[in-house]
């Protein structure tokens, strides 16, 4: 069977793709090289014509994840003021659609746990991909210097983080409702308090 020039790049291509969905549902240390190739309708004997290992293929998985949340989030907040965008963020990432659909949300709380034991280059490709992360949200803080901004948006990424990761882990769907709502206004208030210190009273 004779295959296009660009065969080898396009199945390459869908071993990342399938790849990024599964280790997203399942984490990074829940799916083996047969496993990996399985989500592409491929055979194992193949794997190692396309990556060196399968620590290579997490990698470029988890590149793949992250940036597509960094898309989906300048999608979602180009053009919105500041403090409309950073609202629809949190109302995208702290809901029940996002908790029920680990395998294409957001890779932080499916994968942070296993990458920090990973090697260097998994825990380099997550840092970029947060710090990309960190400066969309740190636009929508508006009225602050660039350095409060950021920390602000660090903290803002970690409460929604967190929030998912219980909202996810518990058995209880109100109580996982209850932890999304406190997320969400957790960060209503860090935002409102945010303008309160950008715009103090008159005379103080």
């Amino acid at each position: 069977m004779r295959y296009a020039k660009d065969h080898g790049q396009q199945t390459r291509r869908r071993i990342v793709e399938n790849a990024s969905y599964g280790l997203r549902q399942n984490g990074a240390d829940g799916l083996s090289v047969i496993d990996l190739m399985k989500l592409a309708d491929l055979t194992h004997g193949s794997f190692y014509a396309y990556f060196a290992s399968r620590d290579a293929l997490v990698v470029e998985a988890l590149a793949l994840a992250m940036d597509r949340t960094v898309a989906n989030w300048r999608d979602l907040t180009q053009g919105l003021p500041a403090e409309i965008g950073f609202d629809a963020v949190v109302k995208a990432y702290l809901s029940p659609r996002h908790r029920n659909n680990p395998a294409r949300g957001c890779a932080l709380p499916a994968l942070t746990a296993d990458i920090a034991r990973s090697g260097p280059e998994g825990r380099r490709v997550l840092a970029t991909g947060l710090e990309k992360m960190i400066d969309i949200i740190a636009r929508l803080i508006p009225k602050r210097s660039s350095s409060d901004a950021r920390r602000a948006a660090a903290s803002a990424i970690a409460t929604m983080v967190g929030s998912i990761v219980l909202a996810r882990a518990v058995g209880d769907k109100r109580l996982s409702d209850d932890l999304l709502e406190a997320g969400r206004q957790a960060l209503r208030n860090q935002v409102a308090d945010s303008s309160a210190e950008a715009c103090p009273a008159d005379g103080i």
